[in-house]
């Protein structure tokens, strides 16, 4: 594994970092304030090529790999999480079930509408009563002629309304005995009766992403609608989960980045005791600290992309990855407002922002508590 960015990685990020210092950026506040979704954004960010990064080019994405998608995905993050987040949801959970698991017909019917930028996908998993127990899913699909009936609901779910061209909803669909249920994973395509989505707002985070509840009534879905096979719905959701952690991740090595550098370049400007707060050797200390935490979270982030790219196994590494990322990110971003004293708790500074981006890392794409419990199972510690 070569630790230097190869040069179009390189020029990849010099690419993403002018598109969202020069569209993002001075609009990033604003949106985040009015909780308002960008389709405009959206569309650009499509025309860059940040959708279906990994997807090869026969189904209209861009034969890149997981390293150029944790690039891209820091890249945004280092300026706006709520962009990020549109886009990690849509790569990884959205068309990432459709094109690993689905059938040639499903790839080339859905994938290449969703590698332009102009319609988005979701994945339907958490429930209100669903969250880090994915297995305690309430939605059911029973079979009935000619395909199924779905109905229940999820909620804060990415991408499930604004943009929206379908979703991918796990459902229960019987049992496998012990009270264990069998879980299956079908195709909803957006203006199927009886489904319909619902716009979530008062978020500390994210604001100007577009997180949704989803409601199921009677939802008829043909079988040409189930991905994969009957009953495969929880492998599905758990290899889905853990390509989707190299995203959330990179969000944290570009979340603690964006802070890092918001709160450098502060220490350096203001002055206390007749010189800059960056002389001081307690703001010193943690600004070195933070660019080594930073350092290391990326670097072993490329490690577990480098493992995905050559096909290894990385299930444990990328629990770590996700877990040391969102914390470094929390820890960071602190710093960032500690630094910036009573200005960091205002608005118009964005480590505020960061600091609230940031705390959705540690929940979403599963818990640091379950990251431990799957990092624990791997070491031998934990059945």
């Amino acid at each position: 594994m070569n630790p230097n960015l190869p040069e179009t990685h390189q020029q990849l990020r010099d690419t993403v970092r002018k598109f969202a210092e020069k569209s993002i950026a001075p609009v990033a506040r604003e949106l985040d304030k009015k909780e308002q979704f960008s389709e405009s954004l959206t569309k650009d960010m499509g025309k860059l090529g940040l959708f279906g990064i990994v997807v090869p080019e026969e189904y209209g994405g861009h034969g890149m790999d997981y390293l150029a998608y944790a690039v891209a995905c820091e890249e945004i993050a280092r300026v706006d999480g709520s962009q990020a987040a549109t886009i990690t949801a849509h790569n990884s959970l959205g068309i990432g079930p459709l094109y690993y698991f689905g059938s040639e017909a499903q790839k080339k019917k859905y994938i290449p509408q969703l590698c332009t930028g102009e319609k988005l996908w979701a994945f339907g998993l958490t429930e209100p009563g669903a969250g880090s127990d994915s297995r305690g899913s309430k939605t059911v699909a029973k079979k009935v002629d000619g395909g199924w009936k779905i109905n229940g609901s999820k909620i804060f779910i990415t991408n499930g309304n604004r943009m929206n061209a379908g979703v991918t909803v796990q459902a229960v669909t019987g049992s496998r005995g012990e009270g264990k249920p069998e879980l299956s994973c079908f195709i909803v395509e957006a203006g199927t009766k009886g489904f319909a989505a619902k716009s979530m707002h008062g978020k500390l985070m994210w604001r100007a992403s577009d997180t949704c509840e989803l409601y199921f009534e009677d939802v008829f879905v043909p079988d040409a609608n189930l991905l994969g096979k009957q009953g495969d719905g929880s492998k599905q959701m758990l290899a889905t989960l853990d390509r989707g952690k190299i995203g959330i991740a990179a969000m944290g090595v570009g979340c603690a980045q964006g802070a890092y550098e918001k709160g450098l370049a502060y220490a350096k400007e203001r002055r206390q005791f007749n010189k800059p707060i960056a002389q001081f050797q307690s703001i010193a200390f943690a600004l070195a600290d933070m660019h080594m935490k930073i350092e290391l979270a990326r670097h072993y982030l490329y490690k577990v992309c480098w493992l995905a790219d050559n096909n290894h196994n990385f299930n444990k590494e990328a629990a770590m990855a996700k877990l040391y990322s969102s914390e470094v990110a929390g820890e960071v971003s602190d710093m960032a407002v500690q630094i910036h004293g009573g200005y960091g708790l205002m608005e118009e500074y964005d480590v505020e922002r960061f600091w609230r981006d940031h705390r959705l890392l540690r929940i979403g794409e599963g818990t640091s508590e379950i990251q431990r419990l799957i990092i624990s199972r791997a070491i031998g510690c934990a059945d």
